[in-house]
């Protein structure tokens, strides 16, 4: 018995030990190699055509050559972003799957509740891509030369006049109801699921403008099928410095609905993922053939470090609560069918 207790003391540790050194060894590849060792997804919350696509097919190119593994763009649409934002919060937080957020999915849904997500607790903010200023356009042979013309004829009409957003909740939404708040003019809101669909409402006949994020509408102004009447942000765009804000155009004070697009992981991404990350991407926005691009296609580059971003994100949650509460006679937030419901206002 004695010998058999002196041989647990003695040798039961060391193979204990030989084991767990086993153990860590194994482990040891799989933790060491730099991050990425795989294609790294980005999700785009919308189908394709729209911004997300114009910014995460740049992005993902440059960026993927920058980490040496592919970026592979995926558009998951549906309820304005908020599905695919809903599928990155609730995947692992290992930097292999982001989501371009924008503006809807982030900064305005999830006042609204019901997403499944909370942008604060639920994602890493990495980097702000592109401030977005958001058009009021029209067919280049709609009988509006301004802002005027086309509320003179909303107010003229029986109907009212339908414009389209990329859906409920997207700044051209928030825009266009600001407007007929501000206007009383009789303006229909008509919902797409993504700003290619609501383009393609515009192009086809089937409503009469669209509040369309620049760099979507800029092809087609420069083709000559569309026009700007104006910008429904509170300065000038540089990519179309001769067009005037609305509240340039119409007097209307403190008219300000524009967009943004960022990258964002799901929280509890390991910092050092999340900085090189923030470092790669800040650095693919200062290559001049990236910021001809986007700046030609009509957006604003702001590059930020993380922190920034997360401070920036936190106060477009903020200021979109408050536009929501004052301009929207929503004291509650969430009662935005009570305010946004279809249907000619009174």
């Amino acid at each position: 018995m004695r010998m058999l207790s002196d041989f647990r003391r003695r040798v039961v540790p060391v193979l204990l030990a030989l084991a767990t050194g086993a153990a860590i060894m194994s482990g040891a590849p799989g933790r060491a190699q730099e991050y990425p060792n795989r294609p790294v997804q980005l999700v785009v919350a919308y189908p394709p055509g729209g911004t997300g696509d114009i910014v995460a097919g740049l992005l993902a190119d440059r960026l993927g050559r920058a980490l040496g593994q592919p970026v592979r763009v995926e558009n998951r649409a549906g309820a304005s972003g908020a599905e695919g934002a809903r599928s990155v919060a609730r995947a692992a937080p290992d930097g292999y799957t982001l989501l371009l957020g924008q503006t809807a999915e982030i900064a305005v849904a999830p006042l609204l509740g019901g997403v499944g997500y909370d942008p604060r607790r639920d994602f890493q903010p990495i980097a702000l891509v592109a401030r977005i200023p958001v058009a009021l356009v029209v067919q280049a042979a709609a009988p509006y030369s301004s802002v005027g013309d086309l509320l003179r004829a909303a107010r003229a009409s029986r109907r009212g006049l339908l414009f389209a957003s990329a859906g409920p909740g997207t700044s051209g939404h928030l825009a266009g109801e600001l407007l007929r708040m501000r206007s009383q003019g009789r303006l229909v809101h008509v919902p797409s699921e993504g700003a290619g669909p609501a383009l393609g409402e515009l192009l086809e006949g089937r409503v009469d403008f669209f509040f369309a994020p620049l760099p979507v509408a800029m092809p087609e102004v420069r083709s000559g099928r569309l026009k700007i009447l104006a910008l429904s942000s509170a300065r000038r765009a540089l990519a179309v410095p001769n067009v005037p804000t609305i509240a340039e155009e119409t007097g209307i004070r403190g008219f300000d609905v524009s967009a943004w697009a960022g990258v964002f992981a799901p929280r509890g991404t390991p910092r050092e993922v999340a900085a090189r990350l923030n470092r790669e991407i800040n650095q693919v926005l200062a290559q001049p053939e990236a910021r001809e691009r986007l700046v030609g296609d009509g957006a604003e580059l702001a590059p930020m470090s993380m922190e920034q971003f997360g401070d920036f994100v936190r106060s477009e949650i903020g200021r979109n609560a408050e536009l929501l509460r004052e301009q929207f006679c929503m004291a509650d937030v969430r009662s935005w069918w009570g305010c946004f419901g279809p249907g000619v206002p009174p």
